[in-house]
């Protein structure tokens, strides 16, 4: 007699796998199995304390649902799509950056929890060429940074599929819901933090593209140079081109109002930064105060180490999946919602006055880059 001829009975509610089935979830939460249905899939009108109750127990007793029998229940697929269609030339360029991989770790967990699966989608080329995506079907797209008016946004809602963009959009972009940081009080905490260490000329490294982020980041600054009284100087680039940023920042410590301070927005810009500064004899943070936007931990290490803001993409990443799902599985007439995260400004010695005279009130020009040897 063979084990598989004779295999042993499993205890109901229980599957293959080990883990709880709906009806062991509904046994121990008390409730029927429409109740539990309704509860995980936020669907019926059930009280907020029953739904988190149901959804406690199915997480304690490991329960997933079947995404089979969920597909020819409700005709999805539990796929998920996750894009940036503004950010580079390349189909994949935007997932090198510090910032994108901790989201998509982030939604993916989140999604996978739920019962989705996160698909990674090519940024959409110039030509807006959607042959590669309709070769999967999708329940609902997460786009990051979408600009205003964003093609790829307006075709995916014409096709009745649900949008929800990290980043708040412009304009009357028809996404389902969106998630963001607080992008002005967030620039002008930083730039207090820089005036507090004694800058008296705070610069900006920007960017050229119309999606929120820059948009709403470079608007802060400009309203904080006018509370207090200070002229704007910045420099603007293509963020995607990398060899453009390293330019704009040569450029900006290069000015005859050269600035005492300078936030980046983007990644590479405190690297940038931190070269240009060596080109241009600048000691930092004696000369130059640095602050740039990233994720990475790079910045930590460098000499000297630089003061990060952190958008929290983790956060991000969860709240962007936990609303799509809820307007896949609530169906139409679901309300645009949206979500505004907190934000953390990781404090390092490259915005540290140290011995820097916090007194003087105007910045020699630059002495010019010492000559290479060839």
């Amino acid at each position: 007699m063979t084990a598989a001829k004779h295999p042993v009975p499993r205890p109901k509610g229980r599957r293959g796998n080990g883990r709880a089935g709906i009806r062991e979830v509904a046994a121990a939460a008390g409730v029927s199995i429409t109740t539990v249905s309704d509860a995980l899939n936020g669907k019926g009108r059930l009280p907020d304390t029953t739904r988190r109750h149901v959804r406690a127990i199915a997480d304690r007793l490991g329960y997933r649902p079947s995404a089979a029998a969920r597909t020819l229940r409700t005709g999805k697929s539990g796929l998920i799509g996750l894009t940036v269609t503004t950010y580079g030339e390349e189909p994949f360029t935007f997932t090198e950056f510090a910032y994108f991989a901790e989201m998509a770790r982030a939604a993916t967990s989140a999604a996978l929890a739920r019962g989705y699966a996160l698909v990674i989608l090519p940024a959409a080329s110039q030509h807006r060429d959607f042959d590669v995506w309709s070769n999967v079907a999708l329940d609902g797209t997460v786009v990051i940074d979408p600009s205003d008016h964003d093609p790829v946004v307006i075709e995916l809602a014409r096709q009745g599929i649900p949008v929800v963009s990290d980043g708040q959009p412009g304009g009357d972009l028809p996404v389902t819901a969106w998630v963001d940081n607080d992008h002005q009080a967030a620039v002008a905490g930083l730039l207090d933090h820089l005036a507090a260490a004694g800058a008296r000329r705070i610069g900006l490294l920007t960017g050229t593209s119309t999606d929120t982020y820059t948009r709403l980041s470079t608007t802060a600054y400009l309203n904080w140079c006018e509370r207090t009284g200070q002229e704007p100087v910045y420099e603007a680039y293509p963020a995607h081109d990398p060899c453009a940023g390293a330019m704009a920042a040569d450029r900006l410590l290069a000015r005859p109002d050269r600035p005492d301070a300078v936030y980046g927005l983007f990644d590479p810009n405190g690297t940038d930064l931190l070269a240009a500064a060596r080109r241009y004899g600048l000691r930092v943070p004696d000369d130059l105060l640095l602050v740039c936007c990233s994720e990475s931990n790079v910045y930590a290490a460098t000499e000297p180490p630089v003061t990060t803001l952190s958008l929290q993409p983790g956060r991000i990443g969860t709240a962007v999946i936990q609303l799509l799902i809820d307007a896949i599985e609530s169906g139409e007439g679901h309300p645009r919602q949206h979500r505004l995260m907190p934000t953390e400004l990781l404090v390092r010695a490259s915005s540290q006055p140290g011995t820097r005279r916090t007194e003087r009130a105007t910045v020699a020009a630059p002495r010019k880059p010492p000559a290479v040897e060839r």
